[in-house]
């Protein structure tokens, strides 16, 4: 499956440009949409399931223009927005039930096994006779996940999926959606902005900010922009103080002398800081607070 989103744009009625000219190409597997909160993931998002319409630009499944074949659009789609809500009148069950229903399992019988076969997959199965708002929030979002998943879609999107879940589900829910992405044809999209979703499930990436595409690519290639950048350094406190003001600091680690931190910067900032290698993370923090600056300003 292949998706073309060309010259897109949305400026909300308050004048908040959203998205601008975002150009990408997603081809079947894991894609992964990374950024800070506010630049633009949710509206891009709710423009590709059909639930608003671009400004200008042009949405293609296929080479089908998403707006003039909405039917079939959301035939095949799994949705997972941010803001997951549900009938709180039903058990967990139930709502799941309706979820099949509405992606085209008719069959009663084939509909109520594959109910708890999905429960089972995401830790519900259990809790299956509970009304999900008694359900706690990690577990309504393993619901959420749980019906955007049902009936086999192939284009499955996903908005921070992972909000709410802790370090066990996470896990779980990258592992099902690593396996639903080696399925020949299924298109995933995953909207996040916590970095580890996307080192470890995406093939593809790219990175928004203030509504525009600023990366795109391999996760690996993200990374290797941050080469030679990545640097560690033992401080005592008192110079610790300082350079929480003078460094993006990544990480910070006691030691015995003081503390030991990891931050990036354009060049050897201090002759005892030592080179590292860079994973995604670094790769984030450097691209976002260095290098689109730096490219700004050329």
């Amino acid at each position: 499956m292949k998706i073309e989103i060309r010259n897109l744009n949305m400026i909300y009625p308050n004048g908040t440009h959203a998205l601008k000219d975002i150009n990408l190409e997603i081809e079947s597997g894991m894609f992964g949409l990374l950024g800070p909160n506010g630049a633009g993931k949710s509206s891009l998002m709710r423009i590709l399931v059909t639930l608003m319409k671009p400004t200008s630009g042009i949405v293609l499944i296929e080479g089908k223009d998403i707006q003039r074949y909405r039917k079939e659009v959301r035939s095949i789609l799994g949705y997972l927005p941010q803001d997951f809500r549900f009938f709180t009148s039903l058990r967990t069950w139930e709502f799941l039930d309706y979820s099949a229903s509405l992606a085209g399992i008719k069959n009663r019988k084939e509909r109520l096994k594959e109910v708890d076969r999905m429960l089972d997959q995401v830790g519900l199965l259990e809790a299956r006779d509970r009304f999900a708002n008694r359900l706690s929030g990690g577990m309504k979002r393993r619901l959420g996940i749980a019906q955007a998943l049902i009936g086999n879609p192939r284009l499955i999107i996903v908005d921070e999926p992972t909000t709410g879940l802790d370090p066990d589900e996470r896990i779980r829910f990258r592992n099902i959606l690593s396996t639903l992405s080696q399925k020949e044809d299924v298109t995933i999209i995953l909207s996040t902005h916590i970095v580890g979703d996307i080192s470890s499930t995406c093939q593809k990436m790219a990175l928004l900010n203030k509504g525009e595409v600023v990366f795109s690519g391999r996760p690996e290639e993200l990374v290797a922009e941050a080469k030679g950048h990545v640097f560690k350094l033992c401080l005592s406190t008192f110079e610790y103080e300082k350079a929480k003001e003078e460094y993006n600091i990544i990480s910070t680690l006691p030691v015995e002398t003081g503390w030991e931190i990891q931050f990036v910067a354009d060049t050897l900032p201090d002759r005892n800081a030592v080179e590292i290698e860079p994973n995604i993370e670094h790769a984030y923090v450097y691209y976002m607070e260095h290098k689109i600056h730096a490219d700004i300003n050329i």
